[in-house]
């Protein structure tokens, strides 16, 4: 963060984001520019399609004369890679949450690591972690893996962790739906991404099903390729407003936070956006056992499991129900 001061102190930047502007890590980073620069001005759009916020920054950027010294660039910086000649003469900060060649070729397996498009995409991040002053990572582990991959200037590298939205995410009463009451509620939620292992949580909660007095709720678009267990002991639901996401969170006894998948490298070196929410709101929770979820501490009592086993993470749920069953007796 240091390293950061120094180059943000007094300095008017200019920050551009692909993602839409509400995105958790675009209010981080706004909020650290805000607190340490002389000004921040901001290139986003509202537009729905990814294609036309994407057109439409790239027509302001092609129209910018303001002179900036600092050029941050919170999500997705190879996407505004022809533009980075024309930032010559300021300095570079991107926010390198996401590797293209990682995240389609390595995690959702999209383009085989041999073809010539895979090639394209490990270019395109290479390109521009060695044109960037700084480059910022959500993990240790991540930036680690970024610098081997990519042959990356270590002393480039710094990491900045997810931060939850405390004015939504805070610790608060318990309040049970009165058909709650007597159950031990375990809560997943997530965009449902493969690195994120909901396989692994769906085939322990059909596992469960004879544990009547355990209740699982699962908040996310689950599509079809996952097979839902149908059964008494669990909920679906697609989508939830953060502030409603925020009371079924406080009224849960367990959060399953992972990652759980045992297959994708990426689940090794990142910490899950919804473990930073579980511990703003003093939740206990299951991680997956990673170096990164051990670089911060999220809880002094949560739980590790091994990524992807079923097994494992079963008994740690009835290991922690079990626990609470005492505390309360």
């Amino acid at each position: 963060m240091q390293t950061l001061k120094k180059y943000l102190c007094g300095k008017k930047v200019l920050f551009i984001t692909t993602k839409n502007i509400d995105y958790i890590r675009n209010i981080q980073e706004i909020r650290i520019l805000k607190n340490e620069s002389a000004s921040v001005d901001i290139i986003y759009s509202g537009k729905k399609s990814y294609i036309e916020r994407i057109i439409e920054i790239w027509w302001k950027l092609l129209f910018l004369n303001k002179n900036y010294d600092v050029i941050f660039i919170g999500f997705a910086p190879q996407l505004l890679a022809p533009f980075f000649p024309k930032f010559k003469k300021q300095k570079i900060i991107i926010d390198f949450f996401i590797s293209v060649y990682d995240t389609l070729v390595n995690d959702r397996k999209n383009f085989s690591d041999r073809s010539l498009i895979s090639r394209f995409f490990h270019s395109i991040d290479s390109y521009v972690i060695k044109k960037a002053d700084i480059v910022v990572t959500d993990t240790k582990a991540d930036a680690e893996y970024f610098i081997e991959e990519f042959n990356g200037n270590s002393n480039k590298f710094k990491t900045i962790y997810l931060e939850a939205d405390k004015a939504i995410y805070y610790p608060r009463e318990q309040r049970k739906r009165q058909d709650l009451m007597n159950k031990y509620v375990v809560l997943y939620f997530g965009s449902v991404l493969p690195l994120q292992g909901v396989d692994v949580v769906l085939d322990a909660i059909k596992l469960l099903k004879n544990e009547k007095d355990i209740f699982f709720q699962v908040i996310g678009p689950i599509s079809k390729k996952y097979s839902k267990p149908v059964q008494d002991n669990v909920e679906y639901i697609d989508w939830l407003e953060q502030k409603e996401l925020a009371e079924y969170i406080a009224n849960a006894d367990l959060c399953l936070a992972g990652h759980f998948n045992g297959e994708i490298d990426k689940a090794k070196r990142t910490i899950p956006g919804k473990a930073y929410i579980y511990a703003a709101m003093h939740k206990k929770m299951i991680l997956g056992e990673n170096r990164a979820n051990h670089e911060i501490n999220l809880g002094e009592n949560n739980s590790y499991v091994k990524l992807g086993s079923v097994n494992s993470l079963i008994r740690e749920i009835i290991s922690c129900k079990e626990l609470n069953t005492k505390k309360i007796i």
